[in-house]
C-alpha cells in the first residue's frame, strides 16, 4: 500500500464549514435523535419475544442466500428465544461469513487511560464525578512512558486513548497534544472521550486520529436520564448524535456500543442494529465497529439491571456478524479468558489485551482509580498464544497509510 503523508498543519481556513447549531449534527439535516423514537422501545421488546421458530428458519435461510443484507427486525428475530435452538447453526454462519471478510485473524489494541478527571454523574460508573478519589491526568511526559512501557508489552501498533468527559482538562487542545505526543509509538489511533462538534472532530482528523469510539450506554430515553442525572452526558440527543459528527467530520472508523447491563440487553441490541444501518447508509465512506460490553463491578457499587448470560452474549455477537459481514466486532477485557478464547473464532475480529483501566496504569500512576475491573489479566503474549493455539494470527498492526 502506498505511504501517504499526515499533514499535520492544516490551515483553520482549510476547514470546511459546519452547522452552527451544536445539536445539528449531519448535514442531510438531522441526526439519529431526532428519528429513534420513531420506535417503541416496549414495542422492539415485544417484537423479539414474538418471533417463532419459523421467522428464525426464515431469516437464517435468507442470511445463507446471502443475496441481500439483514434488516434491524430480522436481526431482532435472531436475538429472540425461538434462536436458541439454532445456536449451532448461527455460530457457523457467523464463522463463515467473518472468516470470508476477516481470514483467520484478531486484531489486537491496548487501552491507554490519560485522565480519570470527569464532571458527569454517571451511576454505574467508577469516575463518577462524586466519587471521592484523588484524580489524574496525565502530563505529555507520563504519556510519552506510558507508550515506552505498551511497547515494552508487546508490538501494539492500535491504541485506543481514553479519558473521562472534562472538557477544560481533556478538551480539543489536550486531545491534540496526546495525539502528536502518542504518534511516534503507534500507527493506528483512536479515542473513547466527550462527545465533540464535528469541527473538532474534523481538526483531530487532521492531528493523527483514525477512530472514534462512543457507547450511548443505553437507547432508552427515560432510564438514560435516570443514569446520568448531572453533566454534559445528561444530555441524551447530545450523544446520540455525536456519531452523525462523526460521520460529517470524515472519521475514519467509528465504534459503538451500548453498555449491556443498565436495560433490557435486547431493546438496546435492535436500538443498536438500527443505528448502524442509519449511519451506514449516510456516512457510507467509514468503517464501523460494534462493542459489546457487559457491566463490570466499579467503585461506583452500581449492580446491573439486566443480566446477560454467557450464551445470550454468544448469540448476540453471532446474530450482529450475520446482520453485518463486514462490522468490526471488538471484545475488551471485561470479558473473562475462557469465554474470549472461544468466541474469537466465532465472530469476534478484535480484542483488547494488558489493559490497564486507570490513567498512568502502566508506569506513571499505577494506584490511580480504574474505570472498572478486568476479567482477563493475561499479558499480551499469553493472549497471543491463545489466539495461536487455535489456528488464528494475531494482527498487531492492520494498515501502512493514514487518510486525511
Amino acid at each position: 500500500m502506498r505511504s501517504m503523508t499526515l499533514n499535520m498543519t492544516s490551515s483553520p481556513k482549510s476547514m470546511p464549514h459546519f452547522k452552527a447549531d451544536p445539536d445539528s449534527s449531519a448535514v442531510f439535516g438531522h441526526g439519529f435523535a431526532d428519528v429513534i423514537d420513531n420506535w417503541s422501545w416496549d414495542e422492539t421488546i415485544r417484537q423479539v419475544e414474538r418471533a417463532t421458530d419459523d421467522d428464525v428458519r426464515r431469516v437464517l435461510a435468507k442470511a445463507v442466500r446471502n443475496v441481500k443484507p439483514l434488516t434491524p427486525d430480522e436481526f431482532a428475530i435472531l436475538i429472540s428465544d425461538a434462536a436458541d435452538t439454532r445456536l449451532e447453526d448461527m455460530a457457523r454462519l457467523s464463522q463463515t461469513f467473518t472468516r470470508e471478510r476477516f481470514g483467520k485473524t484478531v486484531s489486537l489494541y491496548i487501552p491507554m487511560y490519560v485522565s480519570n478527571a470527569c464532571t458527569n454523574k454517571c451511576v454505574y460508573c467508577g469516575f463518577n464525578h462524586d466519587n471521592p478519589f484523588g484524580r489524574t491526568t496525565l502530563s505529555m511526559a507520563q504519556v510519552e512512558a506510558e507508550c515506552q512501557a505498551i511497547r515494552r508489552l508487546g508490538p501494539f501498533e492500535n491504541l485506543l486513548i481514553v479519558a473521562g468527559e472534562y472538557p477544560s482538562l481533556c478538551g480539543i487542545d489536550y486531545l491534540e497534544k496526546v495525539l502528536h505526543t502518542v504518534r511516534p509509538y503507534f500507527h493506528n489511533l483512536t479515542i473513547e472521550v466527550q462527545p465533540m462538534r464535528a469541527a473538532d472532530y474534523w481538526r483531530l482528523t487532521h492531528s493523527g486520529l483514525n477512530g472514534v469510539v462512543c457507547f450511548q450506554e443505553t437507547y432508552h430515553r427515560e432510564a438514560y436520564r435516570r443514569y446520568h442525572p448531572r453533566g454534559m452526558k445528561s444530555h441524551f440527543d447530545w450523544r446520540l448524535n455525536g456519531f452523525d459528527r462523526m460521520g460529517e467530520a470524515g472519521v475514519h472508523k467509528i465504534g459503538m456500543g451500548a453498555l449491556l447491563g443498565l436495560e433490557d440487553w435486547r431493546g438496546d441490541a435492535v436500538m443498536l442494529a438500527r443505528h448502524l444501518r442509519w449511519l451506514q447508509q449516510r456516512y457510507w465512506k467509514s468503517r464501523y465497529s460494534v462493542n459489546l460490553p457487559r457491566m463490570r463491578p466499579s467503585e461506583s457499587g452500581f449492580q446491573p439491571v439486566s443480566i446477560i448470560s454467557d450464551r445470550e452474549l454468544a448469540k448476540l455477537t453471532f446474530a450482529f456478524r450475520i446482520f453485518d459481514h463486514d462490522v468490526d466486532i471488538s471484545y475488551s477485557t471485561r470479558e473473562a479468558p475462557f469465554f474470549r478464547d472461544n468466541i474469537m473464532t466465532l465472530g469476534v475480529t478484535s480484542m483488547s489485551a494488558g489493559s490497564q483501566t486507570e490513567p498512568g496504569g502502566y508506569c506513571s500512576t499505577p494506584e490511580a482509580l480504574e474505570q472498572f475491573e478486568v476479567s482477563d489479566n493475561r499479558s499480551p503474549a499469553e493472549v497471543e498464544a491463545a489466539i495461536r493455539s487455535r489456528g488464528y494470527d494475531p494482527v498487531w498492526k492492520d494498515w501502512d497509510s493514514i487518510f486525511d
